[in-house]
């Protein structure tokens, strides 16, 4: 492989980037790093443009202008729209799928027609695109009922009815009252699984499939997995319910399966894929795919990665992760989200965040944050990711915990029960 020193774009300005920058950064290949648009944080690792992650043409003309040598694409909004097969067109090479086969992604109604097609273990659906119809399909339905936006929603077009009045007015609110925009026009109504969740991210040339350590996401706002669904509130790594034997059903019945039915589609899968699986007492099952690093789980897991993660990105591209060492490490991490007040909701930017004595062992990772004046000022939702690694999960929560008692800013909220699921299945383990 050819080892030179290159310049590198990374399209996106969250947590995740972040996390992707600084893992980046440990690469002797690269030379420089430049964020779009990053953020406050990200600005201390790496040379922010204001150019939106969505501004297709600027993003293309500023690789040109300033001879790109490799690009990732980390959103899912640019690798729905296409993002990497623009870049690759002017000799520009990418760690990110084609907008082919970000289409797993970017229509869950595909993606439920691919598992139907090809026997990928998945909840039983309909897709409905008149609202007369799904209201009337509803009415029949066993509850709970998972009724989902077919397009991208920023991690929040699922919803999960307990009522059938409850779904009736989630089918309106997407497809006549446009709460998600064209991405709620259709809509899949699914069967409601139950079980642990699983997020397994896995880097894929097409042919080889390396997975990372699995990970648990904690969907809901608030301690004990309630109120409302927000993009992700912490993580933990390994996720202790994805055994071995999970792991080898996962991989026989639908990771693999899942790689090659894009081939035989013609949409080969390049870069990351997403997995979140539910394993249920009939084994894994598919709950739904992302065509890119998951947030915050990228912010647990990526600090396990003993590897050098440009090496892996370029083989991705160039086909040859089969011959690319993938180390991980065997510790555990604990990513610990601190957000705005009233999140996922209305919220208030602008607060002052105050870092002191912040641990050096324990790794910050900014996602919504801008930096004025060396002060850095709350811009988003969730503000900052913070991910401690040591040799036992219960130490890594811990930390991660212990290290967030360093960091305030106004109206600052975190769950508190971060791992606590998982704790308790290792104890019983």
């Amino acid at each position: 492989m050819n080892k030179q020193a290159l310049d590198i774009m990374v399209i996106g300005g969250g947590g995740r980037e972040h996390a992707i920058i600084r893992t980046l950064k440990k690469s002797p290949m690269a030379r420089k790093i430049y964020a779009l648009p990053g953020n406050g944080g990200i600005s201390l690792d790496a040379e922010c443009v204001n150019i939106s992650a969505t501004d297709l043409e600027g993003i293309v003309e500023f690789a040109k202008n300033n001879k790109i040598d490799f690009a990732a694409v980390i959103p899912d909004d640019p690798l729905a729209m296409g993002l990497t097969d623009m870049l690759r067109e002017i000799g520009i090479p990418c760690f990110g799928p084609t907008k082919d086969a970000a289409i797993i992604e970017s229509s869950k109604a595909f993606a439920k027609q691919l598992m139907q097609k090809y026997g990928i273990p998945t909840a039983d659906y309909r897709v409905f695109t008149d609202p007369d119809e799904a209201i009337a399909y509803i009415g029949g339905h066993s509850l709970p009922v998972v009724i989902k936006a077919d397009g991208l929603a920023l991690g929040k077009g699922v919803l999960i009815c307990q009522t059938h009045e409850e779904a009736e007015e989630a089918i309106i609110d997407m497809m006549r009252g446009g709460k998600f925009g064209k991405s709620g026009s259709t809509i899949v109504i699914e069967e409601y699984l139950t079980g642990p969740e699983v997020s397994v991210l896995a880097f894929t040339d097409g042919k080889t499939i390396v997975p990372l350590p699995s990970s648990m996401d904690h969907k809901r706002a608030l301690d004990g997995d309630m109120g409302l669904n927000t993009g992700g509130m912490g993580a933990v790594a390994p996720n202790p319910y994805y055994t071995d034997e999970a792991m080898a059903q996962a991989t026989e019945r639908i990771i693999r399966p899942t790689i090659e039915s894009m081939n035989k589609e013609g949409r080969t899968f390049k870069g990351c894929l997403y997995f979140g699986l539910m394993l249920t007492k009939d084994g894994p099952k598919v709950i739904e795919y992302n065509c890119r690093f998951g947030d915050p789980e990228t912010q647990a897991v990526l600090p396990l990665l003993e590897s050098d993660l440009l090496e892996i990105m370029l083989a991705v591209e160039n086909g040859t992760l089969e011959e690319t060492e993938v180390k991980i490490s065997d510790k555990h991490s604990c990513c610990l989200v601190l957000a705005s007040g009233g999140y996922p909701e209305k919220y208030e930017k602008g607060k002052q965040i105050i870092i002191d004595d912040f641990p050096a062992d324990v790794g910050i990772f900014h996602a919504g944050t801008k930096l004025e004046n060396e002060r850095f000022y709350t811009s988003g939702g969730r503000v900052l990711g913070i991910t401690a690694v040591r040799e036992s999960l219960k130490e890594a929560v811990g930390a991660a915990y212990e290290a967030a008692k360093h960091i305030e800013f106004e109206k600052m909220y975190m769950r508190h029960d971060i791992g606590k699921r998982a704790l308790e299945t290792c104890d019983k383990q």
